[in-house]
């Protein structure tokens, strides 16, 4: 049978992939792979080009059919389509696993590196080296029992972490505040009072109905001057999806149980001690120890002046906090500190404004052009696509920019591959990314833009540094192409690089401009802007510490015998690097999908060890000019373009000159400055 998703070769026909035909298109997609695999295999000598190429080509084009599937089932979830997609998760997890352990294809990569590594260049050899030593952690060596159960494992995994970020979607989802009172909404911004006033006329309601997506928490918590409508909010997004939430249908408990369980049993299969150290194999950091002291390092560094910090806003509050007061006085104080506040800026900060700032400072740095398209099919009304176009007129990649909150989308802000550049032969495909936010979307029922606070613009920023990644690499061969085979404790550097830029006064009058009056951000504005960015960097660091080390501690100190200890290992955390203690009702690991359902698992600490690495990458530019054309030049060449084809200390070494240093992060943050 002919099914939509494995016929089309260019973008994605979102509207004609039916939930119906999901799963019985993988398997025929993964039938005919598994046959082109046998016919790749049946090759007496194998050679870069009738092996590893045909296998590159034969990847490239799962991950490509695949990705719409994935990527709707984030952004505009259904119950057909999760159906569907659980369905699929063990049939990719069984494909993944087999092609690991198939020793024939092993054998024959092994022989292809003895036999033409002098004939091969650096990027080819990366292709090579990669899979090596993903075939020795996929368990390829295992006597046939335990590739059996490491087989199980895979597949029992990729199941349960889909049902964790499930829950999470669906406890968040499922909780609501219905206000009829106009006084407990004191203090909250009008768009957000606006929105949820929409809400409530949409079921026919009184008042002002609250959902719990980020949008209203952020405002609730920054903003509203009730204590006890902040309460609520604050222990209705801690206790989602767990066993002090309001609905226990969704307690991930159990599931955080067995995901850490599986998780070890699979890292000793293949001959490590724990999941952490299994994690870090394919990291730039080497082991445990190494990653523990460089946390160590910074909360040595950071908790003094978050102690500081708290004390401060204490006194300022003039009185003891709860953890949901400290968002509000935090505002209150940073407003009377620098006459700011995240609201009153709003207005600067249009969506077209800052997209075509945006897209200015990458046509100054790169040589490019952000371009528009209109004749793309689109999964939802609000999505935008994009083209870069090089400076000759050829096309670099494209991007889906989807950027509100609504009902069905997964929380958070995130990139992902659409399709993965691949020059092989004669087939060619070029870059296309997903870049996704959950802002707050126009006003209904008008021409009026979104406006965004400067912190969503940082993140809009972040998100499209890692665009950038995927879209302006020149590697061929998909396996190491854009992010891919990139270490994950480097694959933050070119989005919190890209950060930098929207703090910068040359970019700031770029990306704004007053939704009424046109007017740029005001110089006086612009510098108290400038000046809070390191307003409380210390209480902003050991919380990022915090889930660090909780994230490699649970990791690396799992026994069968005394399970996750989740909570233990969370409070012996916080005693040693937080201020903040917050109640006991406080579940926040049963809704951390970064590490219990996404890639940061052992790995949460790449935030900040890549935050090192971006701080000292864009200190070149603070050196030479922020736009300066030969460093941005440098930067693309050694970081952007060279995707996961090369080491990733190598690279940096290639465009700083030296192994990175932790100084510039510190001064960043203001860490150096304050202690003198």
């Amino acid at each position: 049978m002919t099914y939509t998703m494995l016929t089309f070769t260019g973008l994605p026909p979102f509207n004609q992939i039916s939930a119906n035909e999901i799963e019985p298109a993988v398997r025929q997609l993964l039938e005919e792979s598994r046959a082109q695999l046998e016919r790749i295999l049946a090759h007496p000598q194998p050679t870069w080009h009738n092996t590893v190429v045909m296998v590159e080509q034969l990847q490239h084009r799962i991950a490509r059919t695949w990705s719409p599937v994935g990527h709707l089932n984030g952004v505009m979830n259904s119950d057909p389509l999760r159906a569907a997609y659980n369905a699929c998760l063990p049939l990719f997890s069984a494909w993944y696993t087999e092609l690991g352990q198939n020793e024939r294809l092993f054998k024959a990569y092994e022989r292809v590196r003895q036999d033409e590594a002098s004939a091969l260049d650096g990027v080819q050899l990366k292709v090579l080296d990669n899979a090596l030593r993903d075939f020795r952690l996929g368990g390829v060596a295992l006597p046939a029992d335990q590739q059996a159960r490491y087989k199980q494992v895979m597949e029992r995994l990729s199941k349960v972490q889909a049902q964790f970020d499930e829950h999470v979607l669906d406890a968040t989802n499922a909780w609501s505040r219905h206000v009829i009172d106009e006084h407990d909404l004191e203090g909250l911004p009008t768009p957000i009072k606006e929105r949820a006033h929409a809400a409530a006329q949409a079921k026919q309601q009184a008042g002002w109905l609250f959902t719990l997506d980020a949008p209203n928490y952020m405002a609730v918590m920054s903003h509203g001057a009730s204590e006890s409508l902040r309460r609520e909010f604050y222990e209705a997004w801690v206790t989602r999806a767990s066993d002090q939430g309001a609905q226990p249908q969704w307690d991930n408990s159990l599931l955080i149980e067995e995901i850490m369980r599986l998780r070890h049993e699979l890292a000793q299969l293949v001959g490590f001690d724990s999941y952490a150290s299994y994690s870090l194999v394919t990291k730039m950091a080497k082991s445990v120890a190494e990653v523990t002291d460089f946390l160590k390092q910074l909360a040595d560094h950071s908790k003094p002046f978050a102690q500081r910090e708290l004390d401060e806003l204490k006194a300022f509050a003039g009185r003891d906090l709860n953890a949901w007061d400290v968002g509000y006085y935090s505002e209150r104080m940073k407003h009377q500190r620098f006459n700011l506040s995240e609201e009153t800026l709003r207005p600067y900060f249009p969506v077209p404004q800052v997209l075509q700032g945006l897209f200015a400072v990458i046509s100054r740095l790169y040589d490019v052009q952000v371009v528009e398209r209109f004749d793309v099919e689109k999964y939802h009304a609000d999505v935008q696509f994009f083209d870069i176009i090089n400076r000759d007129g050829s096309l670099r990649g494209s991007f889906y920019l989807d950027l509100y909150a609504r009902a069905k989308k997964r929380g958070g802000a995130w990139m992902d591959d659409c399709v993965g550049r691949m020059q092989i032969d004669k087939q060619a495909y070029l870059p296309v990314a997903y870049l996704v936010c959950n802002f707050m979307p126009p006003p209904a029922g008008g021409d009026k833009p979104a406006l965004l606070t400067h912190s969503e613009v940082v993140t809009l920023f972040h998100e499209f540094g890692h665009g950038l990644h995927h879209m302006l690499t020149r590697v061929n061969f998909p396996s190491v192409s854009g992010i891919n085979g990139v270490p994950w404790d480097a694959v933050e550097l070119p989005s919190q690089f890209m950060e930098n830029f929207a703090w910068r006064p040359e970019v700031l009058p770029l990306i704004s401009k007053h939704v009424e009056t046109g007017e740029s951000l005001p110089v006086i504005e612009l510098q108290r802007l400038l000046e809070s960015r390191t307003f409380q960097s210390g209480l902003q660091t050991v919380r990022q510490l915090e889930f660090a080390l909780f994230d490699l501690r649970i990791h690396a100190e799992y026994s069968p015998e005394h399970g996750s200890r989740v909570m233990d290992i969370l409070n012996q955390v916080r005693t040693q690097v937080a201020v903040i203690n917050p109640p006991d009702f406080n579940r926040f690991p049963h809704a951390f999908s970064h590490i219990f359902s996404g890639g940061y698992a052992a790995g949460y600490y790449s935030y900040k060890w890549a935050e090192v690495l971006a701080a000292d990458a864009f200190s070149a530019f603070e050196e030479q000019g922020v736009f300066n054309q030969q460093t941005a030049r440098r930067f693309a060449e050694a970081i952007l373009e060279r995707g996961g084809s090369r080491d990733a200390m190598v690279a940096f070494i290639e465009f700083r000159g030296r192994k990175p240093e932790i100084d510039p992060l510190l001064k960043q943050l203001g860490l150096i400055s304050k202690a003198a």
